[in-house]
């Protein structure tokens, strides 16, 4: 039987982790893969979650199934964690998802079953991972214009045009914030006008919020979701724990509707229930029962977004010292958006051949296109690496 498969494609981000780890060379720079780092290189547990597991390990006294939705405690916390707490939860569901993936696969399929000849809108670029999960549930996608890669800005004039043009009821994923793979990020006037034409036109927004807290703050992040939720009559979201509280192994997330009343909150979310059965049963608890306790608990809690704080301002140092090195070395403006871009990602606007020629000469590792992770920045290399990056611009 598998004599007539075909190899499939490399991921791109898996074979550059390799193509790193193969790598002899003692300075080599690793900006691809998509996860914090501190300034030694390392991923850590952070502190909230190493007590709140710690008191699970004393306290839980069972792993039996919690049933379909997970743990209903953490739903309720992430729901108010991106809607806010004065969300009306009469409205909004959700329901435990085996990370940020699972969530957007959790409601794809929800969507396929509710509106199955629609078409899901993805900003040019987007995450990798959104076409592939979308079309694996069925849905049709399309691209609306987004980044101007030569100015390291919005393309939001030509990105209305196209959505004004999107039938109804077709649904327009939306980056909650920090833009991955760009860093570019719709402001809050922005976000009003992209409110007003998804209710004009009746379309249904699904909001990707994975970065929620590495951008301008945990309530400022959530300001274009919340900003459709009181708008809008009906929305999805998927959130992802795996980089604010940095759990990526424990795969937590949760899928979220926005429902008109009470009544179609129930039923859409028996169906979403229905949905996470056929594919993967009950999701995982550790890592959510975690982050549970971390946002119940006043202590943690403050401690955990204490240290988030520092991790969204470290990223902000790093840009402003990477664009001002590159500023000097390259004696121009052009990469200055680093500085006003905001999450993990930006974008520097490299050709697949100045990016193999970066890792190839200088051992420095981003993907093809030119994405790089801040959070891999060098503290004490940033003129070295500016004048390689600069090195291949010619």
């Amino acid at each position: 039987m598998f004599e007539t498969l075909q190899p499939a494609p490399a991921d791109k981000i898996i074979a550059l982790i390799g193509l790193y780890r193969a790598d002899p060379r003692p300075g080599k720079i690793d900006l691809g893969v998509g996860v914090y780092k501190d300034r030694d290189g390392r991923t850590p547990v952070m502190r909230a979650l190493r007590e709140a597991e710690k008191r699970l390990l004393q306290d839980q006294d069972t792993k039996t199934y919690l049933g379909l939705a997970g743990d209903t405690g953490f739903n309720t916390a992430m729901v108010k964690l991106a809607f806010g707490p004065a969300a009306d939860m009469t409205r909004i569901r959700a329901a435990q998802a085996p990370g940020g993936s699972g969530a957007l696969r959790l409601v794809a399929e929800l969507l396929k079953r509710t509106r199955p000849d629609a078409t899901v809108w993805l900003s040019d670029p987007t995450w990798p991972n959104h076409p592939p999960v979308m079309r694996g549930a069925g849905l049709k996608v399309r691209d609306y214009p987004y980044f101007d890669a030569v100015s390291g800005a919005v393309r939001f004039h030509e990105m209305l045009a196209t959505l004004g043009a999107a039938e109804p009821g077709d649904i327009v994923l939306l980056h909650g914030c920090c833009h991955n793979p760009t860093g570019a990020n719709l402001d809050i006037a922005q976000w009003a006008s992209v409110t007003d034409l998804v209710v004009e036109r009746g379309l249904l927004p699904f909001v990707d919020i994975a970065y929620q807290g590495f951008g301008e703050g945990l309530d400022a992040d959530a300001a274009g979701l919340r900003l459709l939720a009181g708008k809008v009559p009906e929305m999805v979201a998927a959130s992802s724990c795996s980089k604010n509280f940095a759990v990526y192994r424990d795969r937590v997330g949760a899928a979220m509707i926005l429902a008109k009343d009470s009544a179609q909150a129930d039923v859409a979310m028996s169906q979403m229930l229905a949905a996470a059965r056929a594919m993967y049963s009950m999701p995982p608890d550790h890592g959510a029962a975690a982050v549970r306790m971390v946002l119940e608990d006043d202590g943690l809690r403050a401690d955990w977004e204490a240290e988030l704080e520092e991790m969204r301002l470290r990223m902000l140092r790093l840009r402003v010292q990477f664009a001002d090195a590159l500023r000097r070395q390259s004696n121009s403006d052009r990469f200055d958006f680093i500085a006003s871009h905001r999450g993990m990602f930006s974008r520097l606007g490299l050709t697949e051949a100045q990016v193999e020629r970066l890792r190839a000469e200088y051992g420095v590792y981003m993907v093809g296109d030119s994405r790089i992770n801040v959070a891999g920045l060098p503290e004490d290399g940033m003129d070295d690496l500016a004048k390689a990056v600069v090195s291949v611009l010619g």
